[in-house]
């Protein structure tokens, strides 16, 4: 197979058109609010954990060379260094 080469902005904005695109519905539920969702941006594969560390193994395992890309469920960033993260509103992001 051959690599696609992707800037890091190409590889955010892919993950998130295709989580908008159907994920986010799936994925989204209250039990899940602040995990991690590890997404192959090649192939559409996906999976969630409260870390993102076995998902991006288990994703990684299947596809060696995949592009990855992680989205905490329910939030605009993944992480805060001593900030506060705050919740997004239920309107979906529009991706350029």
């Amino acid at each position: 197979m051959q690599a696609i080469l992707l800037s890091s902005e190409e590889v955010a904005k892919l993950a998130y058109r295709i989580y908008e695109g159907g994920i986010r519905q799936k994925v989204e539920t209250e039990e899940n609010i602040g995990k991690m969702i590890i997404i192959n941006v090649e192939t559409g594969d996906y999976e969630v954990d409260e870390t993102g560390l076995k998902a991006a193994k288990n994703l990684q395992a299947k596809s060696p060379y995949a592009r990855l890309f992680g989205i905490r469920i329910g939030y605009d960033v993944a992480a805060s260094f001593g900030g506060v993260m705050e919740r997004v509103s239920n309107d979906f992001r529009h991706c350029d």
